[in-house]
């Protein structure tokens, strides 16, 4: 019995279209477009933040500033009564005119509203913070600036004890401002011109 050849069959073998990817973009263009955009709204938010928290650093520094005032008035006001004799509050400044350098409490032996070697400083104060700027206005006011009491804890003048002197003070930091009112007797009143401009204005 003789075997059967079949011829073999060849299948025709199916063509694969090549896979087409979508184009890829580009990470770092992608990155570098937010990381403007980012920055641009930073920016926007940092220049409407500003004003604000300038206005918020100015309050907190007249805050500080009107604490440490009051309480050198207190001071000189009280180390008079305790002494019995005229005690004074002074720029430090060597020209007796900016308060901005800070102030000292001592006791005026000679009356020239001048800290002499001998005459003792009973208190200093550092120099007010950038942008904070304080002004006096009193009676008798001419030559150096200064506040005084006496042993009676009443505002006096430098060389003389028993002539009242009285006067404002004028603290300000931007926008905000508060004055120190000192009357004849000694008494001290803050108030603010702009929430309250009458008391502000009447007298001292």
């Amino acid at each position: 019995m003789q075997a059967v050849h079949m011829p073999s069959l060849r299948l025709p073998s199916p063509r694969l279209s090549p896979l087409r990817l979508p184009p890829r973009r580009s990470a770092s263009a992608h990155t570098l477009i937010e990381l403007l955009v980012a920055l641009a709204v930073a920016a926007i938010l940092a220049g409407a933040a500003a004003p604000s928290l300038q206005a918020v650093l100015q309050k907190q520094q007249l805050r500080a500033a009107l604490n440490d005032l009051l309480g050198a008035i207190d001071l000189t006001r009280s180390m008079a009564i305790a002494r019995g004799g005229v005690v004074l509050m002074a720029p430090a400044d060597p020209s007796g005119a900016a308060w901005q350098h800070g102030w000292t409490v001592f006791a005026d032996l000679n009356a020239n509203r001048r800290p002499d070697p001998g005459e003792e400083r009973i208190a200093v104060q550092q120099p007010l913070a950038d942008g904070v700027h304080l002004a006096s206005r009193f009676t008798s006011g001419t030559g150096a600036q200064y506040l005084a009491y006496n042993g009676a804890g009443r505002s006096c003048q430098a060389g003389n004890s028993q002539a009242a002197r009285w006067g404002t003070l004028t603290l300000e930091a931007g926008e905000h401002k508060r004055l120190i009112k000192i009357n004849m007797l000694g008494r001290v009143r803050v108030c603010d011109p702009v929430a309250q401009p009458d008391v502000c204005t009447s007298a001292d």
